[in-house]
């Protein structure tokens, strides 16, 4: 009987912690589920800002500077007429249907809605106006001297005078890495600033490895 007993217990403690890896199994199978369940979630989420994004462009940003060469897409709701393809002309304007030419080149898309409808608003009333940036053309920055691949690139984020030139393809060996410099025009005055590539490279003043703004020039001697 003792022995009977004995088998009995060893296999009801055998089927106890069986119950329990099973437990553990299921406990694990379920942190599995929502950890990739939160994955996909995160997937999603970002695959439909990038969708936003790319729908709407430039144009979802109101504060965006409107600037040469820029392609607006203007169009007053249900009237086929009032819409237009406009490029922003060398001289900084474009023309609409009523109000012919006015500037757009250094305003902001808000702006620039708000001023082509307050004109058009004599002809037409109460216009549902809207203002969109469908291509990016001006944002340009120019890279020349002696780096792997001199020219003009489109400024397509906020960089630095460091990732400029490597989207610049780096230096050449005989580039002159302390006495680079950075040409900026602001309200018709043209600024130079200094950039060592050697004390930033190196970690030290780095407050000279300013923002790469529309327009800015790079020089490699």
């Amino acid at each position: 009987m003792e022995k009977r007993g004995g088998e009995y217990a060893s296999k009801t403690k055998k089927h106890k912690l069986s119950v329990e890896q099973v437990s553990q199994l299921i406990r694990e199978e379920l942190m599995k589920k929502l950890v990739l369940v939160a994955i996909m979630i995160r997937l999603l989420s970002m695959t439909a800002v990038a969708e936003e994004r790319k729908t709407n462009g430039p144009s979802a940003l109101p504060s965006y500077e409107v600037g040469l060469g820029d392609v607006l897409i203007i169009s007053v709701w249900k009237d086929e007429s009032l819409t237009k393809r406009s490029i922003v002309l060398p001289d900084g304007t474009i023309s609409f249907p009523l109000i012919g030419e006015i500037m757009a080149a250094g305003k902001t898309v808000e702006t620039l809605q708000s001023e082509i409808g307050d004109k058009i608003s004599k002809y037409v009333p109460d216009p549902r106006l809207s203002v969109e940036v469908q291509q990016v053309n001006s944002m340009l920055i120019y890279v020349i001297g002696r780096v792997n691949k001199p020219g003009q690139f489109l400024l397509n984020g906020n960089i630095n005078v460091m990732q400029a030139l490597a989207v610049a393809g780096g230096l050449t060996p005989f580039a002159d890495e302390d006495d680079i410099r950075v040409f900026r025009e602001t309200n018709g005055q043209m600024n130079v600033m200094e950039f060592n590539y050697k004390e930033v490279a190196a970690g030290k003043n780095l407050q000279q490895n300013i923002r790469i703004e529309r327009g800015d020039t790079i020089v490699v001697p």
